[in-house]
């Protein structure tokens, strides 16, 4: 076959492929930042976010859901770029031109080891980024109080200090029917309250402030004098037009220093993961070791024992301890003896919850660093398991295709949380955790290549019979 040929080939396998990879990778990228609006769909609605802020908070969700959705979508491109070759008969054609199953994968082979070593240096140098800039934002989103509404009928308690009640607003939103206004931003408690027929609501220049004026009200307010309540305790005032001015900073979104998340193990990139790993090893066996040292002095069995013994009898039984005592010094020291054991017991269980805390954060900095590898080996097991699968089964298109990418996934995901969690409870070591997806996939993925470079079929029961009867026929 002709180099030109050959490029051909090439440009036309990259086409195929690039079409599906971005289509499907935009498609996994929706569906994952809409599974993310639906679980903060609280946090989100009725706080009068600027549309600036929620774009950025989707841009940055967006960046830290791609480990997510990159797996998946070269597992589906694969199996629809080779499935669409497979059903339209272009493999077989290649073959008979002397084209192995090898060489039409090479191209494609080469794409998927660059887009690991991308995916690699996305996760270390990216991901830790966007992850800051993402959890910083969602904190202050989160903390950010609902917007200004004042419904009819209802105390209103948004405003701190004061909590306002409406009869009745006009079509307008601006003009209020009959308001009760009860205001405690004295903290002394409902002393003073604000009635009138109606009012009007404005932004101040700066909407900083909520300017509300008033038209025909009484208020009620109760004095107090300095050593205890007046002679006149209640005081009431008439009034034809008055005007509050209600203080909306707090309703402002306040941005907090990025700084103060900047030391958690997912904004961290290789280099400092393995800076903060060895710095938490090291403070664990410091504890430990003034954890042994601690209990081994108040331990000492042999010293404590002789200091309650008569002077010129070092000797005793360990079988009777106390029975090596004048009787009327028993009682205090069994109380002694008690008081140390609990003393011994609060030192240690201590001890314990701390080294088992700093164990547990030393597991989380060693899955994270794990997890920039996990990523890019993951897109490359999933592509030799989607390049022969679509060869096999010879369907393209978005019919049987998806369903087998999803299976795949959702067992690679499945493993893959699971392993996760065990690292992190310290069942088993963090680096067996995070590779036991692909310890498990890499064997199918070898096993499926096999098969479609042998030109077996998958799914014929007379092949594999005939392989289990000779086995047995081998054992017997």
């Amino acid at each position: 076959m002709g180099k030109d040929n050959v490029k051909k080939l090439t440009l036309l396998l990259l086409r195929s492929f690039a079409g599906p990879l971005v289509l499907t990778f935009l498609i996994a990228l929706f569906v994952l930042l809409m599974q993310f609006l639906w679980k903060y769909i609280d946090d989100l609605v009725g706080k009068g976010l600027d549309w600036i802020i929620v774009l950025k908070l989707m841009v940055y969700v967006s960046i830290t859901l791609v480990p997510l959705a990159l797996p998946l979508s070269i597992l589906l491109s694969s199996i629809m770029t080779f499935g669409n070759l497979a059903e339209h008969f272009e493999l077989t054609a290649c073959k008979a031109a002397g084209i192995s199953l090898q060489q039409v994968m090479r191209p494609l082979m080469i794409t998927a080891v660059l887009i690991c070593f991308g995916a690699f240096f996305f996760s270390n140098y990216v991901l830790p980024i966007a992850n800051l800039k993402m959890n910083a934002l969602l904190y202050d989103v989160r903390q950010q109080k609902p917007a200004l509404m004042i419904k009819e009928g209802i105390f209103y308690n948004g405003i701190d200090g004061y909590s306002i009640r409406v009869a009745k607003k006009d079509d307008d939103g601006q003009t209020l029917r009959n308001i009760m206004i009860y205001d405690h931003s004295a903290n002394r408690g409902n002393l003073k309250v604000i009635m009138a027929e109606r009012g009007k609501m404005a932004m101040s220049e700066d909407e900083r402030f909520l300017v509300l004026t008033l038209y025909k009200g009484t208020s009620y307010e109760e004095q107090e004098s300095e050593r205890g309540r007046s002679a006149h305790p209640l005081m009431r005032t008439e009034y034809e037009e008055e005007r509050i001015r209600f203080d909306l900073s707090s309703f402002r979104l306040t941005r907090t220093n990025e700084q103060l998340f900047k030391d958690n193990y997912q904004m961290l990139n290789l280099d400092q993961l393995s800076s903060a790993a060895d710095s938490l090893q090291i403070k664990i066996r410091s504890r430990k070791k003034e954890n042994f040292e601690r209990l081994s002095a108040a331990l000492n069995v042999d010293t404590t024992v002789k200091a309650y013994l008569q002077p010129g009898k070092q000797n005793f039984k360990q079988e009777e301890l106390l029975q090596n005592f004048a009787e009327s010094r028993r009682s205090m020291i069994s109380s002694s003896a008690l008081y140390a054991a609990r003393n011994v017991k609060s030192m240690a269980d201590d001890a314990g919850q701390d080294i088992d805390i700093k164990s547990r954060n030393l597991a989380k900095h060693e899955i994270e660093w794990n997890r920039k590898f996990t990523l890019s080996f993951a897109c490359l097991i999933l592509f030799f398991i989607g390049a022969p699968l679509g060869a096999i089964i010879r369907k393209g298109g978005l019919g049987m295709p998806v369903v087998i990418s999803i299976l795949f996934f959702v067992t690679y995901h499945v493993i893959s949380i699971s392993g996760e969690k065990f690292a992190r409870e310290g069942v088993i070591p963090a680096y067996k955790g995070m590779w036991l997806s692909s310890i498990v996939l890499l064997p199918i993925g070898i096993f499926l290549t096999y098969k479609a470079t042998t030109d077996s079929s998958l799914f014929d029961r007379t092949s594999y019979s005939r392989f289990f009867k000779k086995l047995l026929r081998k054992k017997s």
